[in-house]
């Protein structure tokens, strides 16, 4: 599986994530929060790191990895999703 950029960063609490800034990666982490508008985002601590802030307006980029998942479950996310398309189910509920 490729990596995908995600822009609804406040949907990816307590998902694994690469930041990215520059076409370069930042750093990698679980998101512990962010704010519900996706302007930032924090990754949780870990062991070569503390809880780090990242703003969508300093540059930051935030890209997940779609693992599939045990169980009747495929995917943590359908491929619609990531490319931030709704799917015509979704559309009539919106």
């Amino acid at each position: 599986m490729k990596w995908f950029r995600f822009h609804d960063w406040s949907r990816l609490v307590g998902i694994p994530v690469e930041v990215r800034k520059d076409f370069q990666l930042v750093r990698a982490g679980v998101v512990d929060d962010a704010m519900q508008d996706s302007s930032a985002l924090w990754l949780a601590a870990d062991m070569t790191a503390g809880r780090a802030l990242f703003s969508a307006a300093e540059g930051y980029e935030v890209w997940i990895h779609p693992r599939e998942l045990g169980g009747q479950l495929c995917y943590k996310m359908a491929s619609v999703q990531l490319a931030g398309r709704k799917t015509a189910a979704a559309a009539g509920r919106a």
